[in-house]
């Protein structure tokens, strides 16, 4: 016998498996601290690389300019500068990430913990009938 309930819920739980389901439930696999990390980390590596891309295309835009005021200049100084600079970004961009994904994070344990209400209920109603 069809019990419209069931056949609801479980229409409900198959679609949010073929959505948002699978980025959800690869997101909830993991702890935490293991997915802020691996993602931060990530999000680092990626703001180091385009510092230094950005940087290179700086310098090779004008690179007769610099390569004639490079005696002139504080190399000191203007390594200092650099690598403030690059600490900011690469900080800012890493606190910035830790947010996001701290939220992505969040959101997606609270719609696992639908998801799951949802398959106990199923099952619920699956030992009800029998």
């Amino acid at each position: 016998m069809l019990n419209e309930d069931r056949i609801i819920l479980m229409t409900k739980l198959a679609s949010y498996e073929e959505r948002e389901g699978k980025k959800y439930v690869a997101i909830g696999s993991y702890f935490r601290s293991d997915y802020l990390t691996v993602q931060v980390l990530k999000s680092v590596l990626s703001a180091a690389l385009a510092f230094v891309i950005a940087f290179a295309l700086y310098i090779f835009y004008d690179f007769e300019v610099f390569m004639q005021d490079i005696y002139k200049m504080d190399l000191i100084g203007f390594a200092q500068t650099v690598l403030i600079w690059f600490g900011v970004t690469v900080v800012g961009y890493g606190v910035l990430a830790y947010i996001v994904y701290s939220y992505r994070y969040a959101k997606a344990k609270k719609s696992l913990k639908c998801y799951y209400h949802n398959l106990k209920k199923l099952n619920s109603l699956y030992n009800q009938q029998q």
